[in-house]
């Protein structure tokens, strides 16, 4: 290795790196599979960029497990991102809570509108409350509800 050191995040599945490194890429934009190594004609690490960030994925065996305590945190442009991804993500996966899900390959991301964001930093410490408790209350987000939460505590 040459030049300077670069950290980035590496993930360990047991068989599935190379289809979960595929998905991934397939659903955000500026984002590739750069390098598939393999051991015994099989994929065995699989290099990746989402969004332009680059991951690499293992395929270690059963010997760990992802867990939420490392997640994908995506910002999206509206409801209908947030929708698309939403979708994609759950399908074989887990609905959490605030935004949170486990997708089917076990690893967690955190979806959410740009205006959640926006909310929070915009308004008075009644609005920032009255968008969390909105926020508490969802599994996918509603970014329309969050407007409406922000709307609803004006002058409070």
């Amino acid at each position: 290795m040459t030049g300077p050191s670069a950290a980035h995040p590496f993930l360990w599945f047991e068989r599935e790196a190379e289809e979960a490194a595929r998905f991934y890429v397939s659903l955000l934009p500026d984002s590739q599979i750069t390098e598939i190594e393999t051991q015994d004609g099989k994929p065995f690490i699989v290099s990746f960029t989402l969004s332009g960030i680059p991951y690499t994925a293992l395929n270690g065996g059963p010997h760990y497990v992802l867990t939420p305590a490392f997640s994908f945190a995506v910002t999206c442009d509206g409801q209908a991102e947030v929708d698309r991804l939403w979708s994609a993500l759950t399908e074989g996966g887990q609905a959490l809570q605030c935004g949170w899900l486990t997708d089917r390959f076990g690893v967690t991301w955190q979806i959410v509108p740009r205006q959640f964001f926006e909310l929070r930093k915009a308004g008075t410490p009644a609005q920032t409350a009255a968008v969390m408790e909105a926020m508490m209350k969802m599994v996918k987000f509603d970014a329309a509800a969050l407007e409406a939460a922000f709307e609803g505590a004006k002058g409070g």
